[in-house]
């Protein structure tokens, strides 16, 4: 409480001019190049991530594609090699 009562004996004060954005940025001046550069390394990452997924998202669905083709491949070599022992046995017995 002393010094709320020490500021009433002051009496009125005059609050002093704001700064302008000009003041302000020389005096703030590193501290807003660092937020510039923070950002841009923010951007720089988010971009970096959806970069990544979108390239692991190319490569499940080459996966996914590249098998389903193969299982196709393997549906026919199957089918042939059937057809191939089926077609020897029918030639032995004969």
């Amino acid at each position: 409480m002393a010094d709320h009562d020490d500021l009433l004996q002051q009496g009125p004060r005059e609050a002093p001019e704001p700064e302008t954005a000009e003041q302000r940025s020389k005096r703030v001046g590193w501290g807003t190049a660092g937020g510039a550069v923070a950002a841009g390394g923010v951007a720089a990452a988010k971009i970096g991530v959806l970069g990544k997924f979108v390239f692991w998202l190319i490569a499940w669905h080459g996966a996914v594609n590249l098998w389903r083709f193969g299982g196709w491949i393997a549906i026919v070599a199957s089918v042939a090699a059937v057809g191939l022992i089926l077609f020897l046995r029918s030639r032995r017995r004969a």
